[in-house]
């Protein structure tokens, strides 16, 4: 787990969308899983995102129209597998069995947050991208989530590059990279 630190402003989730390929760079050259980012096209690059990545945002990014577990199929369902049974037993480990079938509306924003970790790690990526996974919940859910991308980190084995402005999220990492305008300013293990 990689944890990117710094001030609003010192390029964090600039680094984090380069990384995902979401971005491209000015000049340098970012590899995923061997590929050279800047040298595919859209397509190209969104097939290997939906390959080999996961996302977990901020604002949840939850379609308001499906249930929590249709939300979690979908990254499946897009690459034509079967989704279901994967999808319901992870809405059962995020711990949201008995509200599997409740819109986005319906769930708490530590429910919602669930289901989009959930959705983030149904396909097994080999990397997961949050971007402030915490930033809008309270502490206690805050605590949970934090716990939830640790233990599927450690179980599935996928690797975890979560920006965070909050130090004890960071203090959970394995590498913590600090930004200041832009540049590394620390690498801590």
């Amino acid at each position: 787990m990689l944890a990117i630190t710094g001030p609003s402003g010192s390029g964090k989730s600039t680094l984090l969308g380069l990384l995902a390929g979401l971005d491209r760079p000015t000049s340098g050259r970012v590899l995923l899983d061997g590929h050279d980012l800047s040298a595919l096209g859209e397509d190209e690059r969104a097939r290997l995102r939906s390959e080999r990545v996961g996302f977990v945002f901020q604002s949840f990014h939850l379609i308001p129209t499906l249930t929590a577990l249709e939300n979690v199929q979908v990254p499946l369902e897009l690459r034509g597998e079967d989704a279901r049974g994967r999808a319901a037993e992870l809405v059962e480990r995020v711990g949201l069995k008995d509200r599997a079938h409740h819109y986005p509306a319906q769930l708490s924003g530590g429910e919602q947050q669930r289901v989009a970790v959930a959705r983030a790690f149904v396909n097994r990526p080999k990397l997961l991208f949050a971007d402030e996974p915490t930033g809008n919940l309270d502490a206690a859910n805050g605590q949970n989530v934090v716990a939830l991308l640790a233990e599927l980190n450690r179980e599935i084995g996928t690797t975890v590059v979560l920006v965070t402005h909050e130090p004890e999220l960071a203090a959970r990492a394995d590498r913590v990279l600090r930004l200041r305008d832009g540049a590394i300013a620390e690498d801590a293990r």
